[in-house]
C-alpha cells in the first residue's frame, strides 16, 4: 500500500445550517478532530446575508488549534451550492454574500424568466429565491448597479474560502452545475446566460476540484500559527464531495442519497435525458466534470419543522411507532417548506394526529422516505441505494427506502465521517480504507402506506 499523499487534512465544511473544521486521517479518511459554529444569517441591508466575517474568524480559530494539535498538512474545501462571492479589485466583497433563500420582488424575478436559459441547454430547473445562481446576479446587478459595477471577480462559493487561504482566484464546475443556470453540462461550458449578464470578463478561470490552488499565504499562515507551507484545494459542492467516495469506490448503476438540510438522490448511471424541471430534477455536474441526473427537496429542513418540539424517544420505540402509525394511516403530505421538491406549490398537511413524540417522528420519518422515493423514481435510480449524512441514522426512514424500493439499501456501519468531509479530503490524495456497508432490512411492510399517501396526494394536486 502507498503512503498517503498527506498524513492530515484539514476541510473547511460550510453547510447551509452549521459549518465546522474537521482533521481527517491521510491514509483511512478517519475524523481525528472537529469543531462546529452555526452559519448564521445576517437579517440587514442591503438583503439577508451570510455573516462570512464571523465564519473566517471561526474557520482560523479552529485551524490555529489544530495547527498546534493534531496538525495537518493539507486544507480542502466543500460549501453549499447556490452561492458565489462577487470581489473587488482588491479582493475584497463588493457586495455580501446573499442568503440563497432571499425571495426578489415579482418584477426581478420576470426579468429574469425572459433571460435564463431553456432547460435543453443547463439541465437546471427554476427555483424559488437564489437557489439558481443565476438569479442572484441578475438580482445584485438589477438593484445595485453602482456596488455591482466594483466587482472585478466572480467566484463559486468553495473557491472563495480558497481565495481567502491562498489569494487565488478560481472557479470550479461542481458548483457552477449545481442548478445554477450558468453552467451547460451537455458541453461542459459556461451557458449563454453568462453572455446576457455581462459577466464573462469577472469571472474567474475554472479549475478542477483536485487542484492545489496555491499555499496558504503568509498573512493567514501567521494568524494560523503554521509553521510550514500548506497547500490548498480548490474545493468541492458539498453534495458532490458526498458522491466522490462512491464514484470511486462503486461500479454503477447506483444511487447515493445524501441527506442534510436537502436530501439530494444521485442517480450514477441513470440517462440524464427526460428529466423534469416542474418536479426539481436536474443534472448535477460530478468531480470529474460529468453530469449525473439528480433530484432534490429540503427534507432534513423539513424533518426539523415537522418534529419541532418533539422529545426524542429511542430507535425502538420510534419502530414500534411506525407500525401504529401505518395501521392508523397518519401521514404528513407535502411540503412543509415550499419553493423545491417534486411537489412544488402543494401546500402541506397532516392526515390524521400523531398520538405522541414517537409517532410524530415515525410519521415524519416515513414521510421523508417517500419523498425520497418519488426522487429517485424521478431520476431511474437503479442498482443498490447508498444513504449517508443524518438521515442514514433513521432506522424507520432506512427501513422505509428499503420496503417501499425493495432494492438494496446500504449505510456505514461504523458510522463514520460525514459524505461531505470525506469527499472534500479526497481532493487532497485520502483515500479511504473500504468500509463495512450495512444492508438494511426492511423490518415492516409500508406498501399500504404508500398508496394511501400517494392517493391523498393526488386529491391535492
Amino acid at each position: 500500500m502507498t503512503a498517503p499523499q498527506h498524513a492530515r487534512v484539514a476541510v473547511i465544511d460550510i453547510g447551509k445550517t452549521n459549518a465546522k473544521v474537521v482533521v481527517l486521517d491521510g491514509a483511512t479518511g478517519a475524523e481525528i478532530a472537529v469543531r462546529r459554529t452555526p452559519n448564521r444569517v445576517i437579517a440587514a441591508a442591503p438583503y439577508p446575508h451570510y455573516d462570512v466575517e464571523a465564519l473566517w474568524k471561526f474557520i482560523l480559530s479552529a485551524l490555529a488549534e489544530f495547527a498546534r494539535a493534531p496538525g495537518f498538512d493539507a486544507i480542502s474545501i466543500t460549501t453549499h451550492g447556490a452561492s458565489a462571492a462577487l470581489l473587488d479589485a482588491q479582493g475584497r466583497l463588493a457586495l455580501p454574500v446573499l442568503d440563497y433563500e432571499f425571495e426578489y420582488p415579482g418584477a426581478v424575478r420576470e426579468a429574469y424568466d425572459r433571460l435564463r436559459p431553456d432547460f435543453a441547454q443547463t439541465c437546471s430547473p427554476r427555483l424559488s429565491g437564489g437557489l439558481n445562481l443565476g438569479a442572484q446576479l441578475h438580482f445584485q446587478k438589477s438593484l445595485y448597479p453602482d456596488l455591482f459595477g466594483r466587482v472585478a471577480t466572480i467566484l463559486t462559493y468553495p473557491q472563495y474560502w480558497a481565495f481567502r487561504l491562498t489569494g487565488v482566484a478560481a472557479n470550479e464546475v461542481t458548483s457552477l452545475g449545481c442548478h445554477t443556470d450558468l453552467w451547460s453540462p451537455g458541453q461542459g461550458r459556461y451557458s449563454t446566460l453568462i453572455d446576457k449578464l455581462g459577466i464573462g470578463p469577472l469571472m474567474a478561470p475554472v479549475r478542477s476540484a483536485f487542484d492545489v490552488l496555491g499555499p496558504v499565504q503568509p498573512e493567514v499562515r501567521a494568524a494560523i500559527g503554521l509553521d510550514t507551507a500548506v497547500p490548498v484545494y480548490c474545493g468541492i459542492h458539498d453534495s458532490n464531495a458526498s458522491l466522490l467516495p462512491h464514484l470511486v469506490g462503486r461500479q454503477p448503476p447506483f444511487s447515493v442519497v445524501s441527506t442534510g438540510t436537502w436530501v439530494v438522490c444521485f442517480a450514477v448511471g441513470s440517462d440524464p435525458l427526460g428529466l423534469d424541471p416542474v418536479r426539481d430534477t436536474l443534472s448535477n455536474v460530478d468531480a470529474f466534470a460529468r453530469p449525473v441526473p439528480s433530484a432534490r427537496f429540503m427534507g432534513g429542513r423539513e424533518f426539523q419543522m415537522l418534529t419541532q418540539g418533539a422529545a426524542e424517544p429511542s430507535p425502538q420505540a420510534v419502530e414500534l411507532a411506525a407500525r401504529a402509525v401505518i395501521a392508523k394511516a397518519v401521514m404528513v403530505l407535502p411540503n412543509a417548506v415550499d419553493g423545491s421538491g417534486p411537489f412544488q406549490g402543494c401546500e402541506g398537511r397532516w392526515i390524521g394526529e400523531p398520538s405522541s413524540d414517537a409517532e410524530r417522528i415515525a410519521a415524519v420519518s416515513l414521510y421523508v422516505a417517500m419523498m425520497t422515493v418519488t426522487c429517485l423514481d424521478l431520476v431511474k435510480a437503479a442498482g443498490p441505494i447508498v444513504v449517508e449524512g443524518p438521515m442514514s441514522r433513521n432506522r424507520v426512514f432506512l427501513a422505509a427506502l428499503a420496503s417501499i424500493t425493495g432494492r438494496d439499501v446500504m449505510i456505514d456501519a461504523e458510522g463514520g465521517v460525514s459524505g461531505t468531509a470525506l469527499g472534500a479530503a479526497m481532493l487532497a490524495g485520502v483515500r479511504p480504507q473500504a468500509g463495512h456497508p450495512a444492508v438494511i432490512s426492511p423490518l415492516f411492510d409500508v406498501t399500504s402506506h404508500v398508496g394511501r399517501w400517494r392517493a391523498a396526494l393526488a386529491s391535492d394536486l
